[in-house]
């Protein structure tokens, strides 16, 4: 899937620079204590403890670092979560104690999905593989979070607000989702599936059918 892909680039990239760093520090610091393990500074150190131009290229080379890890975090991001476009499909999500309601105010039917999240009472996000879909998530009662774990998902659901969120699965398949915010007794249990099918099987579902391919 594309955003996992994103996000696994984002990690590597940023794991090999703190790694780089962490063993340059570590690399500058043995080499120190190697070198002043006598306990004495070597002659004309005190003359050389100062090298501001030294300090100004390590200050510039952590400047640079932070510069690109935002900037490049920054652009990542925007590609993960594009911005919707003219006609997304909107599925209205709202969290409750403890479950999920997803209602799609612009299908024929006016379906609306929901359960108890008991047992195998979990309801089933339905979207179309490949079409841009926007979730609207709000809150009935406490905070909740919607979190697609195999689809590096993670949104937060509140009271009284509406969080947006722009999502295209580019296939179809299943998975199974969360809540990732401690929302009381039940929240353990608190679990949804998200499925992808083919646009005409999805057409079919809006005008009431089944949701098969």
């Amino acid at each position: 899937m594309r955003q996992r892909h994103i996000f696994g680039t984002v990690f590597t990239v940023e794991a090999a620079i703190a790694g780089a760093v962490f063993l340059a520090v570590l690399g500058l610091l043995a080499w120190t204590l190697l070198r002043h393990r006598g306990g004495h500074l070597p002659a004309g150190a005190a003359e050389r403890a100062e090298r501001p131009r030294l300090e100004a290229y390590y200050v510039g080379a952590l400047a640079a670092f932070a510069v690109f890890l935002v900037a490049w975090t920054a652009w990542q991001n925007h590609r993960e979560h594009p911005a919707a476009g003219p006609r997304p499909l909107r599925v209205d999500v709202t969290g409750f104690q403890w479950c999920w309601t997803f209602r799609y105010p612009g299908s024929p039917a006016h379906r609306s999905v929901t359960g108890t999240c008991k047992g195998r009472d979990m309801p089933t996000l339905v979207v179309p593989a490949g079409r841009t879909v926007q979730l609207r998530l709000t809150s009935r009662d406490v905070v909740h979070s919607l979190w697609v774990p195999g689809l590096r998902y993670k949104t937060d659901a509140f009271p009284h607000h509406v969080n947006t969120l722009t999502l295209t699965l580019d296939r179809a398949g299943r998975w199974r989702g969360r809540c990732a915010e401690f929302c009381g007794q039940r929240h353990h249990t608190m679990d949804f599936w998200i499925k992808a099918v083919p646009p005409r099987a999805y057409d079919r579902w809006a005008h009431g059918g089944t949701a098969t391919a």
